[in-house]
């Protein structure tokens, strides 16, 4: 490959490579997330509502295995990289693989579902660890800038998370769930085809000759350590690794557990003045972030447009989409009404009206006759939604009713939307975070690493209390959704003094031509919890049943901050063990 002058132009300060990698991982993260808001969710809904009305034990032990392999696989698509496929070799396939994957679940077949899992387990295995490495070969002349560069990459990583869940969350519940797959396929296809058109903007960075180069590189300078201090040092590796075992056993409840909670436990209807503010907040958290992205494009187009034309034009069809279907949601959600309607009861021989409300964004007037469809298949006593005016939809659990009269504002919050609220307070508190660890109150890793588990087992404990006068054995409630709001908050804020404090200490600690093996420990023991996060989550209905949903959140209350106090208590051996490592 003809190496290029990469080095001539930037953006914002930065190579133009490294936002190529920016806007492929970003729409990697938009599907993984979009479609990870819609598993479980998907899952446990009624055969009514186009889902397969699993058990909620089931879904989640199901999205055990599939959280597990996700962070499993990493470790072999390393070492296919390393041997065989080089860098953009692997990223490549692993992109193909995981948009098939995609295309594969928005079938909604049961083969094809699981075929579509199988293929985004084993894309992210070769597509996660390498694409996070090329960055590292593009800053291997600039090693001052390696840092910074990581941090914009991982804003990319919430980016698309934010969008991926906000976008494929909301078409999946309220459009189809086939809809909300296969839109995750569409930007991983589009994100594949731009990383293939725009690659010749890295240079040698990705490619078999520039790992090797870079391997040299770091070979040369690496100094000779005592074998103590090397073993004190991975054993500090060690008990970090573990101590994350606890973190993401009760942090992925996100997508299990929490999303239930979210679904069936709480206040997600909104009427009045809450309902306008709720859109109001939607809306700047839609357009706002959208901008700075669409801005930072723009800045990489000017830079790159005649180098990379046709990657440049398969990005830009990628955000004329996705502010097509922003603006088509906002809008949807603005049209919006509450309409009181009456119908004849299915379950009542004398036929007795009953009186209920449904939304719809089409005008409707009174006496207007309309078809409903009872998305839990209750007989019109469970979740309705109007399907038409007229012709019928072919839902067995249609039934015709006549709207009464207009109701007050009215909006229903999506289960998956609270998922956007770690990406959002990521984004908002990381700068914050950033200048705290390089002042002088910057605490040492196992303070940080007790820190954020004490404040993740804090937000559970928001939950536990939002939690606590739910009937035992309840399978739905309407708690206020504040709670979840500040159980994000508290989760994010431990989040951030652990994920990317950890990955920095293991690059820190382990020798050279150990680094690859030590972070292979660190996915797995990612691995290991979120198996045992999906698994725990599955008891949620045991649990609740016997002792209450309250004793369930309590449970990742106490883990945690238990888990948090052993880190400290273990401060001044981890400080003497890593031998000046700060």
């Amino acid at each position: 490959m003809a190496s290029v002058d990469h080095h001539s132009e930037s953006v914002f300060g930065h190579k133009p490579g490294l936002f190529l990698l920016f806007f492929t991982e970003m729409w990697e993260r938009f599907s993984y997330y979009g479609m990870r808001a819609l598993l479980v969710l998907f899952l446990v809904s009624e055969a009514a509502g186009g889902g397969w009305a699993w058990s909620r034990a089931d879904a989640l032990n199901l999205y055990a295995i599939y959280t597990g392999m996700v962070y499993l696989t990493p470790i072999l698509g390393g070492i296919a990289a390393d041997k065989l496929l080089g860098y953009r070799g692997a990223v490549l396939l692993g992109a193909l693989l995981m948009t098939l994957g995609h295309a594969a679940m928005a079938v909604e077949q049961e083969l094809s579902f699981y075929l579509g899992l199988a293929l985004l387990v084993a894309g992210n295995g070769f597509f996660k660890p390498n694409i996070s490495s090329i960055v590292g070969q593009l800053y291997a002349d600039s090693e001052a800038k390696k840092d910074a560069a990581y941090t914009i990459f991982y804003m990319g990583i919430n980016a698309g998370a934010f969008l991926g869940i906000l976008l494929c969350g909301y078409i999946g519940e309220k459009v189809g769930w086939s809809y909300g797959f296969g839109l995750a396929g569409i930007f991983m296809g589009l994100g594949m085809v731009m990383f293939y058109l725009g690659q010749s903007i890295l240079g040698v960075s990705g490619d078999r000759d520039g790992a090797s180069e870079t391997v040299s590189q770091s070979e040369a300078v690496e100094s000779e350590t005592a074998p103590g201090v090397v073993r004190d040092r991975l054993m500090v590796i060690a008990v970090l690794s573990f101590s994350t075992i606890f973190f993401w056993m009760a942090f992925e409840q996100a997508g299990g557990s929490m999303t239930i909670f979210a679904k069936d436990y709480t206040q997600r209807v909104l009427t009045g003045s809450a309902a306008s503010v709720f859109f109001w907040i939607n809306t700047a958290l839609t357009v706002i972030p959208l901008a700075l992205v669409t801005y930072v494009l723009l800045r990489f187009f000017g830079t790159t447009y005649s180098r990379i034309p046709y990657s440049n034009l398969s990005i830009g069809l990628s955000f004329v989409i996705i502010w097509i279907m922003a603006i088509w949601m906002l809008n949807k959600e603005f049209n919006m009404r509450a309409y009181e309607i009456q119908f004849a009861s299915p379950q009542s021989e004398a036929g007795e009206l009953v009186t209920t409300t449904v939304r719809w964004d089409k005008p409707l007037d009174d006496n207007d006759e309309i078809l409903v469809v009872d998305l839990e298949g209750r007989q019109g006593q469970g979740k309705l939604k109007i399907i038409a005016m007229e012709a019928a939809e072919n839902y067995e659990t249609e039934f015709s009713a006549t709207v009464v009269r207009e109701r007050e504002n009215e909006t229903e919050v999506p289960a998956s939307w609270f998922g956007i609220l770690n990406s959002f307070f990521i984004v908002a508190l990381a700068p914050l975070f950033s200048r705290l660890w390089e002042s002088r109150l910057n605490p040492s890793a196992p303070v940080k690493f007790g820190l954020g588990l004490i404040l993740l087992g804090m937000g559970f404990g928001a939950l536990a209390m939002g939690s606590w006068g739910i009937e035992q054995g309840a399978s739905r409630a309407e708690v206020s959704l504040w709670w979840l709001v500040i159980a994000y908050l508290f989760h994010t804020v431990g989040e951030l003094c652990v994920s990317p404090v950890g990955l920095s200490y293991v690059s820190k600690l382990a020798p050279v031509r150990l680094v690859g093996l030590m972070f292979g420990i660190w996915f797995g023991a990612t691995a290991i919890a979120n198996y045992l996060a999906g698994w725990s989550g599955s008891l949620i209905d045991q649990i609740s049943d016997q002792y209450g949903l309250a004793i369930f959140f309590l449970i990742y209350t106490l883990i945690p901050v238990l888990a948090g106090v052993g880190m400290w208590l273990l401060t001044g051996w981890i400080k003497k063990k890593m031998h000046g490592i700060q």
